[in-house]
């Protein structure tokens, strides 16, 4: 019985061999082929050469008038040479190297003619000949390589058509085409492949767009649906307790923290997991509202895990909660991998015993002799630097612990939607009171000395500054400042009255550590490094950030990197230092002193740089689609998302008749459709 899911072997044509080369383009299936759909079209329009100019690329119908001229010139060059009457004109047309297509121009023949216009010669130099049976079609183009040509992409798709059009099932359900005015799956597939015209080709694409995004968030939905069936930890807290505690933070939270605090309380005390992401701009205080849901955890009985990227954040984190639970019985242990044997096997035991119910640290929290007590709730912080197998051992650890993930990347909706479609999104989107926007300013290489006076304005005033610099030594090949050097020439620039220190990946964490313990007590005015502090720096009397190549990183990072400042009282700077090469470049710099919004930013960034190239890992970047653009999609996609949130909520909808192609395509990803 015939299946899409059967093999390309079973083609016709297909052997071990070609199976390998189209295992190259991930084509294993039959369905693999079907689905390779063309990224583009020739257009057969036919061009009017009347109108045309030198050099244009030029389509035309025709019929050939004269006998094929075959002439060989060089070391195996040929010219093939024929006149084509185009309405009640005639020109003459000519291919080179391609003797093969001799035998298709016959004298009185139809044919579709496809070049480059020479207006001089009122020649045509063609590139492609179709004859009039091939002209009902758009000539549709795939990714290919040196494995698999177009020509066998087209053939092979062709033959897999024929031979199981009559087994393509339509999975959408008829109430969603009805609604959307889209079309059933082997009409779709077949005019994606081999359209008659534009409008067909697009049809065809806005039904496989919607199709393509439906089926990816109804996986999701159906993860996050079965995610909320395991019994959690139901980490029942005291209110008055917890608002009293509250009451001891020494500012007021914002209304967007307050929002947050209440969606995080009422998940802690479901008995569900609860599988949240906290994002929110850099500085609009991510860390206390961290700090209630630990402290609801620890006064309801249960331990609380911290996770952090590096032992510079996670030491951070460590002194910073140390205050804000300072009059209480939280007990904090920071638990690293540069820690000695003896430190460790104390921090162990503190952890297996309960004695310690905050322990904060690096990916050392996950390894395999950290047994904990009763852990209630796990929090990784800048989640999106962890991959996936360590997220999940750290959810692995205890009974089903609740889990919040903390990311200050802000992510576009588009990327909310599709990386984490399967977590429930809580956003702080607004900054603590008293907190001004970063003043960010463009200057072009020349204008360096104007930066160094501006400085040296701001540190005589009291503030501090980073300077950033791409690469920690100087480069042969990039013609870029560099933080050793930058660090010798501010260090003699500011002699004697500022000291200058120097911080990059390279050094020690114990260096590291001192040099950021300098700084921070004001011993240190200036400190030059690379994209080390990119994260969880945290000195508030810091209020100018001076980058140099600025158009070398990306927008994210840039905003990350500006968010080290502007974490006081004081009025803080961004200087961004550039001559970009590319108009790309120039738009980063346009955003960077457009907006401080870091949710416009991340958008602009995925605008930018394109949806498959935003996030350097698959773990965390925007999935592979074939067909759908997230970004250009966008509109698509949410209505998507909705329609399948909407179909795997509604009770007994995997029971009607219409759904059972969503059911096996569900069971076929192994995820379960029942749910109680």
């Amino acid at each position: 019985m015939k299946s899409l899911q059967d093999p390309v072997t079973a083609l016709r044509g297909v052997g071990p061999k070609m199976a390998d080369n189209l295992a190259t383009l991930n084509i294993k299936t039959v369905e693999d082929l079907l689905t390779y759909f063309p990224n583009r079209y020739d257009d057969f329009a036919p061009t009017n050469l009347e109108t045309a100019v030198d050099k244009q690329k030029v389509t035309v119908h025709g019929t050939i008038v004269s006998e094929p001229m075959m002439s060989r010139f060089g070391y195996r060059r040929t010219r093939l040479a024929f006149r084509l009457m185009i309405g009640h004109n005639v020109v003459q047309v000519v291919y080179f190297n391609q003797p093969y297509l001799k035998k298709q121009v016959i004298a009185n023949h139809d044919v579709t003619v496809l070049g480059t216009w020479n207006a001089g010669r009122q020649e045509i130099q063609g590139t492609k000949l179709l004859s009039n049976n091939n002209q009902q079609e758009m000539g549709a183009i795939y990714p290919a390589n040196k494995q698999v040509h177009q020509a066998t992409l087209r053939k092979l798709i062709r033959v897999a058509y024929n031979s199981y059009s009559d087994v393509i099932a339509t999975l959408l359900p008829i109430s969603f085409r009805q609604r959307y005015q889209l079309l059933d799956r082997k009409t779709m597939i077949h005019d994606l492949h081999f359209p008659v015209d534009g409008q067909a080709a697009k049809m065809a694409r806005r039904t496989a767009v919607y199709e393509e995004f439906f089926l990816f968030q109804l996986r999701l939905q159906a993860i996050r649906r079965a995610h909320r069936q395991k019994d959690g930890q139901q980490i029942l807290y005291n209110n008055d307790e917890l608002r009293d505690f509250i009451k001891t933070i020494p500012f007021e939270l914002t209304r967007a923290q307050k929002r947050v605090v209440n969606e995080i309380c009422r998940d802690l005390r479901s008995p569900f997991q609860m599988n949240r992401l906290l994002q929110g701009d850099v500085g609009s205080g991510k860390t206390i509202v961290a700090a209630i849901a630990i402290y609801a955890a620890v006064i309801a009985g249960f331990q609380t895990a911290l996770m952090a990227p590096t032992e510079i954040l996670a030491a951070q984190h460590a002194q910073k909660l140390a205050k804000v639970f300072e009059r209480t019985h939280v007990n904090i242990g920071l638990l690293t991998g540069s820690m000695n044997a003896k430190q460790k096997k104390m921090m162990l035991q503190g952890i297996k015993d309960g004695s310690i119910n905050l322990i904060v640290g690096t990916h050392a929290l996950i390894q395999d002799q950290v047994e904990y007590a009763n852990l209630g709730l796990a929090i990784i912080d800048e989640q999106h630097r962890f991959g996936v197998h360590q997220r999940q051992q750290l959810r692995m650890k205890g009974q089903w612990p609740d889990v919040l993930a903390m990311t200050a990347t802000p992510i576009p909706r588009t990327l909310a939607i599709t990386s984490y479609g399967e977590m429930d999104v809580s956003v702080i989107d607004e900054l603590p009171a008293g907190r001004q926007p970063i003043k960010t300013t463009w200057l072009k290489g020349n204008q360096s000395e104007q930066a160094l006076q501006f400085l040296k304005g701001q540190l005589a005033q009291g503030a501090q500054v980073y300077v950033v610099s791409p690469l920690i030594e100087q480069s042969e090949t990039l013609d870029v400042q560099n933080a050793t050097d930058l660090y010798q020439e501010f260090a003699e620039y500011f002699a004697p009255k500022y000291q200058v220190g120097l911080l990059h990946g390279r050094m020690d964490n114990e260096q590291k550590e001192q040099v950021m313990k300098d700084f921070n007590a004001n011993h240190l005015q200036v400190l030059v490094s690379t994209t080390v502090i990119e994260v969880g720096v945290d000195n508030p009397n810091a209020s100018v950030m001076l980058i140099y190549d600025a158009d070398r990183f990306g927008l994210a990072q840039l905003h990350q990197l500006r968010g080290r400042v502007g974490r006081g009282k004081r009025q803080s700077y961004c200087l961004l230092v550039a001559d970009p090469k590319t108009e790309d470049g120039v738009r980063r710099m346009k955003t960077m002193v457009q907006t401080t919004d870091g949710f416009v930013v991340a958008q602009r960034d995925l605008e930018l740089r394109g949806s498959g190239d935003v996030l350097g890992s698959k773990q965390s970047g925007i999935p592979d689609f074939k067909v759908g653009d997230p970004v250009a999609d966008l509109k698509i996609l949410q209505i998507a998302r909705a329609d399948a949130g909407d179909l795997i909520n509604t009770p007994g909808w995997d029971e009607k008749d219409e759904n059972q192609p969503l059911v096996y395509y569900l069971k076929r990803h192994e995820l379960t459709t029942h749910f109680d």
